[in-house]
């Protein structure tokens, strides 16, 4: 397989819970008509649940579904149980288009529940060490992952990507490289999102994402693309924005406007033998700017940049 380009939901404003942004029909289509050949699910009942109704809306538009986005409050053991159930019901219904499209095998993408925690929540993009968590909340942390992995895979064969996620527990760099020290390599691998990467860093230097994918390489099953706006970050953090607000300012901006390379970050994935997909994430909230023209200039940018 060679590296090809999706998009997903939250770049229309069906965002992780936040709302939702227009139709799944009209989505899908304008998906397709700015040049995507692949999906992720969105939010759990946004897309058709019946099996065979979403089977018919990716087969008309000849779309491959890629994966579905979860999150689970994994600090908190009690949380597993319900989290791990409700993971369940979203890894049967990617199983069941599995067979959909050019035979990329579905991701269940795993997630610390993200904005829950008001710490986390108010200090996304400026994490300082004293704010992870301690060995003991690692070890419950990961076997919350772990013990839904091992569901899924048990239950219907699909993988996991662990998707670190500002305003999560898994936001900057060593918390992502402690995350992965305390998980199973073979049980669950990581979606490396580059701009929750480079905002989750600290830092508006675009050059740290290709140090991220290097240090990973071994665990990268799947990618985001995502940029980050130095100018909404530097702002985030000088007057103490929460994520939501971030957001709201467009600290994810269209590709090419921020402080990624995305020329470069791709030669690095072919460099590390990454050859799946790529699927373009620009997170707005319910009626941000124009999601069908943003779409179609990253598609256009990725084009220009990548040749593909």
């Amino acid at each position: 397989m060679a590296i090809r380009f999706a998009n997903a939901p939250c770049s229309w404003g069906t965002i992780e819970g936040w709302g939702q942004g227009i139709g799944y029909a009209q989505m899908l289509s304008e998906l397709v008509e700015t040049g995507y050949t692949g999906t992720e699910l969105g939010d759990y009942g946004y897309m058709p649940t019946d099996p065979e109704k979403l089977r018919q809306e990716l087969n008309s538009r000849h779309l491959t579904m890629l994966g579905a986005y979860e999150g689970v409050y994994l600090k908190d053991p009690d949380a597993h149980a319900e989290g791990e159930a409700r993971v369940l019901r979203t890894a049967r219904l990617l199983g069941s288009v599995a067979d959909v499209g050019d035979g990329w095998q579905p991701l269940l993408v795993l997630a610390d529940e993200h904005s829950r925690d008001p710490l986390r929540f108010e200090y996304a993009g400026r994490i300082e060490p004293g704010m992870s968590l301690d060995d003991s909340g690692w070890k419950v942390f990961a076997a919350g992952a772990e013990r839904i992995a091992k569901a899924v895979r048990d239950e219907t064969g699909l993988c996991t990507v662990f998707h670190h996620h500002c305003a999560g527990y898994v936001e900057a760099p060593w918390e992502i490289e402690a995350f992965l020290e305390h998980t199973d390599e073979n049980l669950v691998g990581l979606v490396f999102d580059t701009g929750h990467y480079l905002y989750g860093s600290g830092t508006p230097e675009g050059e740290l994402v290709l140090d991220g994918l290097e240090a990973f390489k071994s665990r990268i099953w799947y990618v985001h693309y995502k940029d980050c706006s130095p100018a909404v970050a530097t702002r985030a953090r000088g007057e103490g924005w929460n994520y939501k607000e971030a957001i709201a300012n467009g600290v994810f901006c269209e590709l090419g406007k921020g402080s990624i390379d995305f020329a470069r970050v791709t030669r690095k994935l072919r460099q590390i033998g990454y050859d799946g997909w790529i699927t373009v994430e620009q997170d707005v909230l319910p009626g941000m700017g124009e999601p069908k023209e943003s779409a179609r200039h990253n598609r256009e940018y990725l084009r220009a940049v990548t040749g593909i």
